[in-house]
């Protein structure tokens, strides 16, 4: 396939998803969940059948192709060829644009719509009429909607104990056009995009990726040699030895340099770049919903304050017919005038241009209100989301299923833990209030996260089978004062099951009998 084929191939069909946005209406219902589904699942495999022949034509590396031009000396090259050669490179750098921005956006396109499919996973199952047998949409969608008993009649169940937030699909951007999107951010949405990038881009502790050595040595014919070599990681405490056994006893070491990788907990910077603008974009939606009952309840005057910003908003791009246009300074005088004037007329103000006591007080409290609260709702539902997931899901299903959050790391260091160290407590108030989304303020998520990794590798070799929600709402009434009911109400689950896995947790922690000290003794080993 020629290359401006395929751009424009890739064009058309991303612009193609841009003109079919998502509907959630009426997502609970079997029919339309599973035509929401088959349909993010064709398109990303187009996608990645696009992105597949991209690679194949070097899209990765676009600008190579640029190197085999001014090769020549200067002696060499006469003026015509100089002029031939710019109107050369001038073509074939556009070109090698359209190639990377292309395969930005496909790339883009993939990891939001892996997003949307693992949100989809966790939201609901199928359960076959028949022999009762579970599945999830992607083993529906594998054996064609026919059960291994042969049945054909299935019941779409919600998994509302599951880490989902399928309120974000819409938002994403499924066309790649995450750079439109981020554009359309309101001030304070985008300061709340710069905090949940950097929440998904903590890093943990540098981890060595290769060796780089300058050695000095000997060859066979008595010559000395200065080679640059690089070893793996797997020889990081014993460079020493390898780089002697490689190239005599005699070698010399003359620098050393060791790099290391950082990777973040989302390991993927579309895929937080996607992350990023549906959460905000989802946050900006609930902010809409709820923005005026909060002012309403806490302001003294919320139609005064309405009309403050109108007229502010009114003389905002004003211009007088009798101001020189190119006289800015004049502009903004007269505007500040009219306002102050308008102001004094509605009684914001009094006849010294000062403002009221009340209105200053509740200017105050609004500003409070959107950049202690508002702004921070986005971070506030991905650290939940991210920390529920961690408690909620074993170490095996992270490392195997697509989940909610693609290329997340299966287990936190200490410093990716960090981000965790932050309780949001009054935007938890705020969306209980206002809101029927289920959360919760947890003391030291940090440590519990800890625990749970711990726990996990208690419990590697343990024939006992957990049920990992019921496993997250246990470990948090174990290592907090959080009450029972109350966690069993945001987990979605009976507080039977969480009494069950404390039990379990006790038993793994506190053996009673010999048996089960030695059986957690070989555990340890």
């Amino acid at each position: 396939m020629q290359e401006s084929v395929l751009v424009n191939k890739a064009e058309s069909y991303l612009k193609e998803i841009s003109n079919d946005p998502i509907s959630l209406e009426g997502i609970e219902e079997f029919e339309n969940f599973k035509s929401l589904y088959f349909k993010l699942v064709v398109r990303l495999n187009h996608l990645q059948d696009l992105k597949d022949d991209m690679d194949a034509q070097g899209y990765t590396t676009p600008f190579t192709s640029l190197n085999k031009y001014g090769t020549k000396t200067l002696a060499e090259v006469t003026m015509d060829e100089i002029g031939e050669n710019s109107r050369h490179n001038q073509i074939f750098r556009m070109k090698a644009n359209a190639k990377k921005n292309i395969l930005d956006r496909v790339k883009s396109a993939i990891d939001s719509h892996k997003i949307a499919i693992g949100n989809l996973e966790q939201f609901g199952y199928v359960k076959c009429g028949s022999c009762y047998k579970k599945y999830s949409m992607d083993e529906y969608m594998q054996m064609n909607g026919k059960c291994s008993c042969g049945n054909e009649g299935f019941a779409f169940k919600i998994k509302r104990e599951s880490t989902h937030r399928i309120g974000i699909i819409p938002h994403l951007p499924l066309s790649g056009n995450y750079m439109v999107l981020r554009s359309e951010l309101s001030g304070y949405g985008r300061e709340a995009l710069k905090q949940v990038l950097n929440i998904l881009k903590q890093e943990r502790k540098g981890v060595v990726k290769t060796i780089a050595l300058v050695i000095r040595f000997r060859d066979k014919n008595n010559r000395l040699i200065r080679k640059n070599i690089t070893l793996d990681s797997e020889y990081v405490s014993n460079y020493e030895e390898e780089v002697r056994r490689r190239y005599g006893k005699n070698v010399r070491i003359e620098a050393l340099r060791f790099h290391r990788t950082k990777p973040a907990i989302i390991d993927d910077k579309h895929a937080r770049t996607a992350l990023a603008i549906a959460y905000v974009k989802y946050a900006h939606e609930i902010i809409e919903d709820i923005k005026d009952d909060i002012l309403k309840r806490r302001l003294t005057d919320f139609k005064r304050l309405n009309k403050y910003y109108e007229v502010l908003e009114e003389y905002k791009n004003q211009t007088p017919d009798f101001i020189d246009r190119y006289d800015l300074d004049a502009i903004e005088a007269w505007r500040k005038a009219q306002i102050e004037e308008t102001f004094k007329k509605l009684g914001y103000f009094d006849k010294f241009g000062n403002m009221t006591r009340s209105l200053r007080r509740d200017l105050k409290v609004r500003d409070n209100i959107y950049n202690n609260t508002l702004k921070n709702i986005a971070p506030t539902l991905i650290l939940w989301d991210m920390f529920k997931y961690y408690l909620t899901t074993s170490n095996n299903s992270r490392k195997i299923d697509n989940g909610p959050f693609p290329y997340i790391r299966v287990e936190l260091d200490r410093e990716q833990r960090k981000v965790f160290q932050t309780t949001y407590t009054s935007v938890i108030e705020t969306l209980n209030d206002y809101t029927d989304i289920k959360i919760m303020p947890v003391p030291e998520m940090d440590l519990l996260l800890y625990e749970k990794f711990k726990f996990e590798k208690q419990i590697k070799s343990s024939n006992i089978k957990f049920n990992h929600v019921a496993l997250g709402a246990a470990l948090i009434h174990s290592n907090s004062n959080v009450e029972l009911s109350e966690i069993s109400n945001v987990f979605s689950i009976n507080e039977s099951r969480v009494k069950k896995e404390l039990k379990n947790i006790d038993q793994i922690k506190n053996p009673k009998s010999d048996k089960s000290k030695k059986f957690l003794d070989l555990i340890k080993k």
